[in-house]
């Protein structure tokens, strides 16, 4: 079992930047494949960034290539999500989450997720 705990939300102007980061505790958090979802009011969680268990390999949704960094710190057992030029439609909750399988996107095969953190970008 893993515990995730989200932080480093906020309120930003269009155009900031955030880090946000999550802390997990339990197993050996490099055993687990990492991610971020989001979820915006009216709409489904949906795939943000993912990284392997090393840190090789990451994946962005489209959405947010070239804006959003995924990293993690395994001796820290923290990933993070760094956010620039933030926009009013990235504003959502966004929820860490991980599995011990391969690095994907689909949100049903994560079976541990954290309680979220709330970013909100004004125009």
């Amino acid at each position: 079992q893993v515990q995730l705990v989200e932080s480093g939300g906020g309120l930003v102007q269009a155009g900031g930047s955030l880090r946000l980061s999550c802390a997990a505790s339990g197993r050996t958090f490099s055993s687990y494949v990492m991610a971020w979802f989001r979820q915006a009011p009216g709409k489904e969680r949906e795939f943000v960034a993912g990284i392997s268990r090393s840190g090789a390999s990451t994946t962005n949704a489209d959405s947010v290539k070239a804006r959003f960094t995924i990293s993690r710190d395994n001796a820290k057992n923290t990933v993070y999500l760094q956010m620039n030029s933030l926009k009013p439609e990235d504003t959502a909750v966004y929820y860490c989450a991980c599995r011990e399988l391969g690095l994907i996107s689909r949100r049903a095969d994560y079976p541990y997720w954290g309680q979220g953190t709330q970013v909100t970008v004004s125009s």
